[in-house]
């Protein structure tokens, strides 16, 4: 399904990002829990936002009840549908390409290691083919994940250049995609290299910047997905149940969601003006952000407040997931001068202020649309909108303190 082109409102809130205003910018994969939120970022920023993805991936979702379909242009697709793909390419023309599509669960993955594979891997396939075949294209950047490494339960954080080798399917399909995008830059995209190569469609001189970005676990208000520790501990804390702890232990570079999406438009939008930027980042937190899970529930305990308990629940059938893994992300650092502005206390913060934002929202919409008799009655339009007025809200406020947050030091500006 196609819709128009959205027209982009004023771009002044979030001068960090000036050089995506006006821009045309597909986000694959942008109905999802980090792609809601890139939209909006990049709404603010004055981009034409175009969004391919199939359907929302949770229910509730992030991208309807921020109401975001009133700043992109959605397209309905599976990543998998390269004719479908291919159409977008043709006619929107983007400037920007952001991959994100992806089945992203590792338990899923166990499930479904076949549909996995097929999303992950020939997903990538298909974006890096329509940007071969398209001129349009000025800067690509594929987002995979801190798991693409072979893990070796290292005490240290894992650099740019370790061996790419995923154990889950989960994992190990990420570990493809980047194979896939490498091999893409090395053959038609001219390498990453200022001097001209063989380029898209087997011209020279067609040079497209490209670059991955390997985050760390990723935390924030608005995600709704299943197996995930945060997720998991706003709804039993809503619903006034312990929350089961499966792995306390495990150590994971945490972050939240705005980190990482500061930082992949941070490196799209420099290696578009210069492509010496372009390469392969991991995005992590530094080294006193990399908790056990079971230190994390403790800290949305703190901020939660009352009514929020926990329980160690180990399940001894449960398929391999890794206990410790850390990035280094001294590469990023050195290369942008990028650091991360929120510590992982308040990374908690944000969650609990967007969760907390949401659910009495959710909690006045629910009371008012129950008759004299105590009945329930279906939401009314007034508190739908005030639903979503809420969560664009707190997204906003959460989007512009960050942006302050981060300051010059973040900053990427077009020269």
């Amino acid at each position: 399904m196609y819709t128009e082109m959205k027209t982009p409102g004023a771009s002044g809130r979030l001068r960090e990002l000036s050089f995506y205003e006006g821009k045309t910018v597909l986000i694959t994969g942008h109905t999802g829990f980090k792609g809601s939120w890139l939209c909006r970022i990049l709404s603010l920023a004055g981009a034409h936002v175009v969004g391919y993805s199939l359907g929302i991936p949770t229910d509730p979702g992030l991208f309807p009840l921020a109401g975001l379909e009133q700043d992109v242009t959605s397209v309905t697709g599976d990543i998998r549908d390269m004719e479908k793909l291919d159409g977008v390419f043709d006619r929107y023309q983007p400037e920007v390409v952001l991959h994100l599509a992806a089945q992203p669960i590792v338990r899923e993955s166990y499930r479904a290691p076949r549909d996995t594979y097929e999303i992950n891997v020939m997903g990538t396939v298909n974006v890096c083919e329509c940007i071969r075949r398209h001129d349009c294209v000025r800067s690509f950047l594929n987002v995979t994940t801190d798991k693409v490494y072979h893990n070796n339960e290292w005490p240290w954080g894992y650099r740019e250049d370790e061996p790419l080798d995923g154990f889950d399917p989960y994992s190990n399909s990420k570990s493809c995609s980047e194979l896939v995008t490498h091999a893409y830059i090395n053959s038609f995209f001219g390498g990453n290299k200022v001097e001209a190569s063989f380029g898209r469609a087997g011209k020279r001189g067609a040079v497209v910047p490209a670059s991955t970005a390997r985050a760390g676990n990723v935390i924030g208000g608005g995600d709704f997905a299943a197996d995930r520790i945060i997720p998991d501990c706003v709804r039993a804390a809503w619903a006034g149940v312990p929350i089961k702890i499966r792995n306390p232990r495990s150590t994971r570079p945490y972050q939240h969601v705005l980190e990482p999406l500061f930082a992949y438009l941070m490196i799209a939008a420099r290696q578009a003006e210069d492509i010496r930027y372009a390469g392969f980042y991991n995005v992590g937190p530094d080294e006193c952000d990399c908790v056990t899970t079971g230190d994390l529930v403790q800290l949305f305990g703190k901020y939660w407040g009352d009514g929020f308990s926990s329980v160690i629940c180990q399940d001894l059938d449960a398929p391999h997931e890794a206990n410790f893994l850390k990035l280094d992300c001294s590469k990023l650092k050195s290369v942008f001068g990028w650091a991360p502005s929120w510590h992982i206390e308040k990374a908690i913060e944000k969650v609990v202020e967007w969760s907390k934002a949401y659910l009495d929202a959710k909690g006045a919409c629910s009371r008012s649309k129950e008759d004299a008799s105590g009945r329930s009655k279906a939401m009314s339009e007034a508190d739908s909108r005030a639903l979503t007025s809420s969560v664009r809200e707190v997204m906003d406020r959460q989007i512009l303190e960050y942006a302050q947050a981060s300051g010059t030091k973040n900053s990427f500006r077009s020269c």
